[in-house]
């Protein structure tokens, strides 16, 4: 993935276009490895959100901030059902056995949505970035639509790939970062 300067040339933008990238290529490594056994493997408490449904699930993130960003979604069908949650008091935990996507599928999609909200970054302006978000459970937190985005490229990502880095060691299986 190619990231270009925003017209703009704004300093958010561009962090948040670098943050996406980085975590593009960290999924890759996490996952990329995987058998597809491993991929919906629980090696215990703790580690429900296995791998298949974690991939899955920042794909709807990602769907989630281009429609924020002002497009329609465009999931894969059934894509939505399978890994979307409505935050932490979503307490269901993701099926082991499902017909999830394939690794390659999962990561060519995160791929695709992650090029899609870099891309999308580009055409927000500074009004836009310092509005008012919509209500949502954290806006005391996050008022704005910056801070909203920010969490879901930054946080969320970040916490769901430290469950992936978690997973591998509890599979015994080699630290990801340290092929980076």
């Amino acid at each position: 993935m190619v990231v270009t300067a925003p017209s703009s040339t704004n300093t958010s933008i561009l962090a948040l276009q670098r943050a996406l990238r980085f975590h593009l290529e960290y999924a890759r490594r996490l996952v990329g490895d995987l058998s597809r056994e491993q991929m919906t493997a629980v090696p215990g408490p703790g580690h429900e959100n296995h791998p298949a449904f974690t991939i899955g699930h920042l794909v709807t993130g990602l769907d989630m901030i281009a429609q924020d960003l002002g497009h329609a979604s465009d999931l894969p069908a059934g894509w939505d059902d399978l890994f979307l949650r409505r935050g932490p008091a979503d307490r269901r935990l993701p099926p082991t056995i499902a017909p999830f996507p394939s690794c390659a599928d999962l990561l060519g999609e995160f791929e695709r949505q992650t090029v899609r909200v870099a891309e999308s970054l580009n055409e927000i302006d500074n009004a836009w970035l310092s509005a008012r978000s919509e209500p949502w459970k954290l806006s005391e937190y996050l008022p704005s639509n910056l801070d909203g985005v920010l969490f879901m490229v930054c946080a969320h990502q970040a916490m769901h790939l430290g469950q992936l880095a978690s997973w591998r060691r509890a599979m015994n299986l080699p630290a990801a970062m340290a092929q980076m």
